[in-house]
């Protein structure tokens, strides 16, 4: 199902192959997207991009005259008014091109030849996530705007502001849960561990509050991880989990940039909620307290959750199991005085887990 704008996104198609061209027009017409133009000469794409907006290009790797890579280092230097998500379409899919794809600004691959399942999927996912983060810009600039307004009625704006606000974080969510095996009631589930967490610290309820619904932007960077690798049935490789590890910093980059504080503590959970009480996590290989303390609540709720609940690739495990789990990594993975509370609260998040029920055991 299209989000509201998707059918009028403004898609470019760029391959050497006009049959190819042809079958990808008609199989997203045929799904209602108005706006598609496709072209063969690669230079001929760059004249359009230089001169026209885009929401989303499909571009093939192996092109005579200038290939894929070729194109996208040209489009990088046209400037961030320019930018758009790439998809790229290629017959190699060795770990060599997808670094370099990903490297040269590639958010996700269609292997040829391809399911039209498939492309009509990879496509609405990049663009419902593009155009989520052009609401969000938008709404920055509103946000900004409302900061000056000095009457009766800025309560109000700030009111419908702060909802809006919710309905963005809310919507960049459930981008992320359609590119990962994470359930919805995960999110919830995660996001009240965490608050009664913060409450078992003593915090107050607006910054409970605050962390309640900022949780659930722990991963919103996995829509940057291309589906080879997020979904990917067996085990990472090198290279691959290197492209995962970099989640966290996608993720505050996607919410970086703005003066709302939902989106602000969102951005530091993303950035932080990897990092190690004794420094061996990631990005920054921070340690201590120099992780953010919200970070620090997220990562002891997201491994509990993680644990008791069944996912396609492992069973639950038993409550007692994560518990000691949790404990024996008390000062290495995670801050002590949070273990401490969360043994100490332990009935109220298995009620939390119970009103919040997969169905899973555990």
């Amino acid at each position: 199902m299209m989000v509201s704008g998707q059918a009028d996104a403004k898609i470019l198609v760029v391959d050497d192959e006009r049959d190819n061209l042809l079958v990808i027009a008609e199989q997203l017409r045929g799904a209602g997207y108005r706006a598609v133009t496709t072209v063969f000469d690669p230079f001929e794409a760059l004249t359009l991009l230089a001169a026209n907006h885009f929401d989303l290009l499909l571009l093939d790797i192996m092109m005579p005259g200038l290939d894929g890579f070729g194109v996208m280092a040209r489009m990088q230097q046209m400037g961030a008014e320019k930018q758009c998500p790439v998809l790229v379409l290629t017959a190699r899919m060795d770990e060599k091109t997808r670094l370099r794809a990903l490297r040269e600004g590639a958010r996700d691959f269609l292997s040829k030849p391809f399911l039209e399942e498939e492309l009509l999927c990879r496509v609405g996912n990049l663009l419902a996530m593009h155009l989520a983060q052009s609401h969000l810009a938008t709404l920055n600039h509103s946000l900004e705007a409302a900061v000056q307004e000095r009457t009766l009625q800025l309560e109000e704006r700030n009111r419908q502001l702060a909802q809006s606000q919710l309905e963005v974080l809310e919507r960049l969510g459930r981008a992320a849960e359609f590119r990962d095996n994470e359930t919805g009631l995960h999110l919830v589930r995660m996001s009240r561990y965490a608050e009664r967490l913060g409450q078992a610290l003593g915090l107050d309820e607006p910054t409970t509050t605050l962390l309640l619904h900022c949780a659930p932007m722990h991963d919103i960077g996995k829509v940057g991880i291309p589906d080879a690798i997020l979904l990917k049935p067996g085990p990472l490789d090198a290279g691959e989990w290197g492209v995962m590890r970099r989640h966290p910093e996608i993720g505050a980059n996607i919410l970086a940039h703005s003066r709302s504080t939902w989106l602000e503590t969102s951005r530091v959970i993303a950035l932080s909620h990897h990092e190690r009480w004794d420094g061996m996590g990631y990005p920054q290989g921070w340690h201590g307290e120099q992780i953010p303390l919200f970070g620090r609540l997220v990562a002891v709720a997201d491994c509990f959750d993680a644990l008791t609940s069944a996912r396609p690739y492992k069973p639950a495990w038993p409550v007692a199991r994560v518990v000691k789990t949790i404990q024996e990594e008390s000062g290495t993975h995670f801050e002590p005085r949070l273990v401490e509370a969360f043994v100490a609260i332990l009935p109220d998040l298995l009620a939390i887990k119970a009103q919040h029920s997969d169905g899973e055991n555990g």
